[in-house]
């Protein structure tokens, strides 16, 4: 695989400066980007996924909505619908997406919608909204938003990474530079303040922009859907965890530290389950899946003890209220 990715490496030149011309006639105003009156933050990577979008966004919900009308908009990944769809605590994962669906479940009061043209969605959203958080839409340029938020993991930094086919980048690195805020997801608890300062040298960040670095948290506790237990319930049973997420490492590397015993089926990223695949995996015993693929899996799993564990992020270097205080400027 590596090496056919190398091979296509003229293709993502071509695949750059096409992407780097669009860029370049939003920025001198010849392609149109709508702006509003209404702060939109827009939460995005330049990769192709795997950087923490959602812990982010829910992040950004439980902070804001304390002191504002907010709604969140989303392209609604994979959907079997079209065009705009308020998203209910009802709705299924065929119709508005995994994320947005654990989005509305998890703040039912806050208003989530999908569309795949963000503006018309922003127009719909506005009325009865006075702040909108847009996820996963760094490359949408239709829309320019008040503040940009862009995440690059730890393990995997966009300024080490080249543009699809060869590597995993949506865009040229330099794409970067649209964004205020940058944020280096999933890093280790034990960084050190050196290893920080040697990775925002690295990004080379502009005078407009900060850099933050922060960090998964797991939760205690195992969700299913109508009773939680302690983590310490998975002690001494043997599991299966399915993952259906762009990189399962993280969570893998969390349970084996916590010498739980299990065996993991790996699916990608916002795999659509087949009934085979529903019918095998409702032969396990207990199954530990993550949030999104709950939304997934839970309509389907009968006999299967089915659980999830719930993960925030948090920021490293106390730097929780100074990104917050960014934030709300």
């Amino acid at each position: 695989m590596k090496l056919l990715r190398k091979l296509l490496f003229p293709f993502s030149i071509i695949y750059a400066a096409i992407t780097a011309l669009r860029n370049r006639l939003y920025d001198l105003g010849w392609l149109k980007s709508h702006s509003y009156n209404l702060p939109i933050i827009c939460v995005g990577n330049l990769s192709t996924g795997g950087t923490g979008k959602s812990p982010m966004v829910e992040f950004l919900v439980n902070t804001l909505k304390q002191k504002h009308k907010v709604a969140v908009l989303s392209r609604g990944y994979k959907r079997k619908t079209i065009g705009f769809r308020k998203v209910l605590v009802t709705s299924t994962v065929s119709e508005v997406g995994d994320e947005p669906l654990q989005f509305k479940k998890k703040f039912p009061e806050v208003d989530v919608a999908v569309c795949e043209v963000r503006s018309n969605g922003i127009d719909k959203l506005k009325t009865n909204a006075d702040l909108i958080i847009l996820d996963d839409a760094f490359q949408h340029r239709r829309v320019t938003p008040s503040l940009s938020i862009l995440l690059t993991s730890y393990g995997d930094l966009y300024v080490d990474d080249y543009v699809l086919p060869t590597g995993n980048l949506r865009e040229p690195r330099s794409g970067a530079n649209r964004a205020e805020v940058l944020v280096v997801t999933k890093c280790p608890e034990t960084l050190s303040i050196s290893e920080m300062n040697k990775i925002e040298r690295k990004l080379k960040p502009k005078k407009h922009q900060q850099v933050y670095f922060s960090k998964i948290v797991y939760s205690k506790e195992i969700k299913g859907k109508s009773k939680t237990e302690s983590l310490n319930f998975l002690q001494n049973i043997k599991f299966t965890l399915v993952t259906g997420i762009a990189n399962p490492n993280p969570l893998i590397s969390f349970l084996e530290n916590h010498n739980l015993n299990f065996s993991h089926k790996s699916f990608p990223d916002h795999h659509d389950f087949s009934s085979t695949e529903i019918d095998n995996l409702d032969q396990e015993g207990v199954i530990l899946t993550t949030e999104k693929d709950y939304m997934r899996l839970q309509p389907y799993i009968k006999k299967a003890e089915l659980y999830y564990l719930p993960i925030t992020i948090s920021f490293l270097n106390d730097a929780t209220e100074s990104f917050i205080k960014r934030i709300e400027n």
